[in-house]
C-alpha cells in the first residue's frame, strides 16, 4: 500500500467522521434530566416524599467539609440548638428494636440475649439525653451496649461515639475512609472521635446473641458510608430491615471530575443496596434521618396501632422504591454536571 493511498484513506475516514458528527443530533440534556426526575417522583409516591424533596428538589451541599475547625457547639454549649428543636421521646418500635433518636436524627438500639447493638449516636450535645437517657426510659441498660455501628462520620451521627466507646467499652464499626477522616481532622471531631477499632468490610456480619447485622459498603454520602440489613421481630414474627446509611449529596461541586464519578459511585451503591435488600426480603426501610423514614411520625402511629399493620412495615416494593428515588435524583444531578461540562467545552 502506497503512502499516498494511506493518507487518502485516512482523510476519507476523518471526513466521514466529521460529517457523522455534524449530522448527529445534539444531546438533549433537559429531556434526560426531566426523565430522571420523573422516575424519582413516580417511585417516591406518598411514602418517600421526604427523600424526594431532600435529594431532588432542595439545593444540595456545596461539597464535603475539608476544614478542621472545632464546632461551635463543642466550644460553646450555648451555641447548640434549643432542646425543643431536636428532642423526641424514645420508643419501642419492634420487639427487639428501639428508637433512641431525635426529631431529625435517628439512633437505634437492637437488643439481643448477649447485649445491645447501637446504630449511630446523634450530636455530642444531645447523645447523653437521647441515647443514654432514652435507653434508660425504655428499661434498657446502656452498659449492655456491645457494638456501636457508625453509618458515616458526620457530627450528627458520630457525635456520641467517643462517649459510648470510652464509657461502655463498646466495639465501634465504621468504614475505612471515615476512620481516616476522623484521624485526619482531630479538631472537627473533638469530643466525638472514637479510637480506631473495627474497619467495616462489604458483607461483614456483626453477630451478637441471636442477631446478625450484615454490613454493606455504600460509598456516596461519604466515602466510607455503610448500610445494613438485619432481622427484627414484630410480636414474635421475623421482619427484615434495610437500613440506609447516607442519603443526601455532600459531594456536589462545579467540577465535572470528580463530581460525575462521585455521582456514579452513589448510584452504584444504591443499586447494590437495593439488591441486598431484595435478597434479604426487606419490608422495612430505616434511615438515620427521620425525614427519610418518618420515624417520629411512625412512632406516634404505633401508639394507636392496636391489631392493625405495623406503620414501619411498608413492604418490599416500597423499600425498593426508596433506592429508586435516590438513584433517579442522583442521575438528574449527574446529568446537570455533564450538561455544565458540555457547555463549558
Amino acid at each position: 500500500m502506497t503512502k499516498r493511498f494511506v493518507l487518502a484513506a485516512g482523510a476519507a475516514v476523518l471526513a466521514a467522521a466529521t460529517v457523522s458528527a455534524q449530522n448527529r443530533p445534539a444531546r438533549d440534556f433537559e429531556a434526560e434530566i426531566t426523565k430522571a426526575l420523573a422516575g424519582a417522583k413516580a417511585a417516591a409516591g406518598f411514602e418517600h416524599l421526604g427523600t424526594l424533596v431532600r435529594t431532588c428538589l432542595l439545593p444540595q451541599s456545596g461539597g464535603e467539609n475539608t476544614t478542621d475547625n472545632v464546632p461551635d457547639y463543642v466550644t460553646n454549649p450555648a451555641a447548640a440548638p434549643a432542646r425543643d428543636t431536636w428532642f423526641a421521646e424514645p420508643a419501642r418500635v419492634f420487639d427487639n428494636l428501639y428508637f433512641v433518636g431525635g426529631k431529625l436524627h435517628s439512633a437505634w438500639a437492637i437488643t439481643t440475649k448477649e447485649g445491645i447493638i447501637l446504630i449511630d449516636t446523634i450530636f455530642p450535645y444531645n447523645s447523653e439525653e437521647l441515647i443514654v437517657g432514652g435507653m434508660k426510659k425504655l428499661g434498657l441498660n446502656p452498659a449492655d451496649i456491645r457494638y456501636l455501628l457508625i453509618s458515616h462520620a458526620h457530627g450528627d451521627h458520630i457525635g456520641g461515639a467517643e462517649m459510648i466507646q470510652s464509657r461502655y467499652k463498646a466495639r465501634v464499626v465504621m468504614g475505612a475512609p471515615d476512620w481516616n477522616s476522623v484521624e485526619k481532622y482531630p479538631n472537627r471531631f473533638k469530643t466525638m472521635a472514637p479510637k480506631r477499632d473495627i474497619v467495616a468490610t462489604d458483607g461483614m456480619a456483626i453477630a451478637l446473641g441471636e442477631t446478625i447485622v450484615n454490613v454493606w459498603l455504600t460509598p456516596g454520602h461519604t466515602p466510607g458510608t455503610i448500610s445494613y440489613t438485619f432481622t427484627v421481630r414484630d410480636r414474635g414474627r421475623p421482619v427484615t430491615v434495610a437500613y440506609s446509611g447516607g442519603t443526601a449529596f455532600n459531594f456536589v461541586n462545579n467540577t465535572p471530575d470528580p463530581g460525575i464519578r462521585n455521582f456514579q459511585n452513589y448510584i452504584d451503591s444504591q443499586q447494590r443496596m437495593a439488591a441486598h435488600a431484595k435478597a434479604a426480603g426487606a419490608t422495612v426501610l430505616l434511615s438515620n434521618h427521620s425525614e427519610f423514614d418518618n420515624a417520629v411520625g411512625k412512632n406516634r402511629m404505633l401508639a394507636g396501632r392496636g391489631e392493625g399493620p405495623h406503620p414501619y412495615e411498608v413492604g418490599a416494593d416500597w423499600v425498593q422504591r426508596y433506592f429508586q428515588v435516590m438513584q433517579g435524583c442522583a442521575r438528574a444531578a449527574q446529568l446537570r454536571l455533564e450538561q455544565w461540562q458540555a457547555t463549558a467545552n
